[in-house]
């Protein structure tokens, strides 16, 4: 008998649990399906400003008394905005549960967006874009993913622009949330020592007389862009680089082997990048491959931070790497060792109540069903060395690589023939 449990209420919000009797913990989440992608151009930013607003007050609590009520249960209250959905979450001990889910739907049901409230934020959201600018690693991966993305919503920074923060008031930031703060937009997950029927009384006490809302309005698949992008920054010590290729969506039949692909090209210590450029030649600190799967899009890149005298030996690394993947069949061995790697990884991840609660909640979103460590572990092991070797031909080509270099570039030059794998 499965320990996860869905039921969805008249109005249309989504309620899943996951029983796990043998803690004392209970972490429960408010997921919106509404992330940065699903802003109109001049919104660019507000989600994120919009789930910052939610703690500065509402009907029933100032910012002061949200921190207070949650610090008295000794509670871990969270939220993040992220390109397809926006989650507000708390973790409390079991018996704390029903004074813990007020707060939270309080925040998401109530907030007040009171002006002075809205203009301190501006300052902060921009003190939190400069922080990004500051980190060139963070930075690398903005301007890449912008013009990767460019001309859609998925390729805007999440932050938004200190242009779009500064036009934020209450009349738009009112009007968005009765867009995409409604039910039919919503699910509530929860995982723990719990009782699904108790989570379900609980959610239909404070969400089951709200009106559904409208539908919500799906956004057209983005087009990537294979660019080459050099930008000098003088005042850093290292070149930065972020390379990238298409990569398939969520829920695509080919998604194991292409998880296959990105833990041998880059996920881990003994990956091939990993191995390559750092510990045999020195020439890197960071680098790794990494995976940015969306509902109807991906991106599978890699990024290396190095002195600007290597920057071109490190793109000509990469680049072999990448045709090594799409040339050379996997040997057993280094098959089942990104297996191992793969499905070790996932268990060790969803140890904690709250990573099962975020792993509900996405599953329902993407999939419209929970899946199990089972099912996965078993896609996973069923992976063949030809279904690999037939997603790097299918994704890596020459003509579809995409290229951000930021740093002090002093001359370095990279064309599309670098590129060739």
């Amino acid at each position: 008998m499965t320990s996860v449990r869905k039921e969805t209420l008249p109005n249309g919000l989504t309620v899943i649990t996951e029983s796990m009797p043998s803690v004392r913990s209970v972490s429960m989440g408010i997921w919106l399906r509404a992330g940065s992608r699903d802003e109109r151009e001049p919104e660019n930013g507000i989600t994120h400003f919009l789930e910052h607003m939610v703690f500065k007050g509402t009907k029933n609590r100032t910012a002061e008394e949200i921190a207070r009520a949650a610090d008295s249960i000794g509670g871990h209250l969270d939220a993040f905005t992220a390109k397809e959905c926006t989650s507000f979450s708390i973790k409390v001990l079991d018996e704390h549960l029903p004074r813990a889910f007020d707060i939270l739907s309080d925040l998401v049901k109530n907030p007040l967006f009171q002006p002075e409230h809205i203009t301190r934020e501006r300052k902060v959201i921009r003190e939190e874009i400069k922080m990004v600018e500051d980190q060139p690693d963070d930075l690398v991966h903005e301007i890449f993913t912008q013009t990767y993305w460019r001309g859609h919503a998925l390729g805007r920074p999440i932050l938004g622009t200190r242009q779009t923060v500064g036009r934020f008031d209450r009349r738009r930031l009112t009007d968005y949330f009765h867009r995409h703060y409604t039910p039919a937009n919503m699910l509530i997950a929860a995982a723990g020592h719990l009782e699904h029927a108790r989570i379900v009384d609980l959610v239909s006490k404070e969400f089951g007389a709200a009106p559904a809302g409208g539908p919500r309005k799906e956004s057209s698949a983005p087009v990537a862009n294979p660019h080459i992008k050099l930008r000098h920054k003088k005042d850093l010590e290292q070149v930065h680089i972020c390379m990238g290729a298409p990569s398939y969506p969520q829920t695509h039949e080919r998604r194991y082997a292409c998880y296959i692909l990105n833990t041998v090209l880059g996920g881990g210590m003994s990956s091939r990048l990993f191995q390559n450029i750092r510990e045999k030649r020195g020439l890197a600190y960071a680098v790794f491959s990494n995976l940015s799967t969306f509902r109807d899009a991906g991106c599978l890149s890699v990024y290396a931070g190095t002195a600007t005298s290597s920057a071109r030996q490190v793109v000509q690394l990469i680049v072999e790497e990448l045709r090594r993947m799409k040339e050379t069949r996997l040997d057993t061995r280094e098959l089942q060792h990104a297996k191992d790697y793969l499905k070790g990884s996932l268990l060790l991840s969803l140890e904690s109540t709250m990573a099962r609660m975020g792993n509900q909640a996405r599953q329902e979103m993407y999939f419209g069903r929970s899946i199990s460590l089972d099912e996965i572990a078993a896609g996973i092991d069923a992976v063949t060395a030809d279904d690999v070797l037939a997603v790097a031909r299918d994704l890596l080509a020459t003509e579809r690589i995409a290229l951000t270099i930021l740093g002090p570039l002093d001359g370095v030059k990279v064309t599309r023939a670098d590129l060739a794998c």
